[in-house]
């Protein structure tokens, strides 16, 4: 059973009485919950990672022709030692 009042302490918030006792029901109720699950039988069922029947919508990674260094910086307002010049944004 989950301890109210040591979770409250890691998690350093104050609850009241009331609040302790409430979501100690809850926290019990989801520990009974999930005790239930844990003795279902799960032989020979294959684990799902999506409900959807979905596949990959990925493009296929295709090698292209790149632009080079100087190509790419022939168009740069500012340029220094082969890289984009940017203003300096951090003092």
């Amino acid at each position: 059973m989950v301890n109210m009042i040591e979770l409250a302490t890691i998690e350093k918030i104050n609850l009241t009485a009331e609040e302790t006792a409430q979501l100690s029901a809850y926290a019990g109720i989801l520990e009974d919950s999930f005790a239930e699950l844990a003795t279902a039988d799960t032989e020979g069922v294959t684990p799902l990672v999506t409900v959807l029947d979905l596949k990959n919508v990925l493009r296929d990674d295709i090698a292209a022709k790149m632009l080079s260094r100087e190509e790419l910086l022939s168009n740069a307002p500012e340029q220094y030692d082969g890289y984009f010049q940017v203003p300096k944004t951090l003092e």
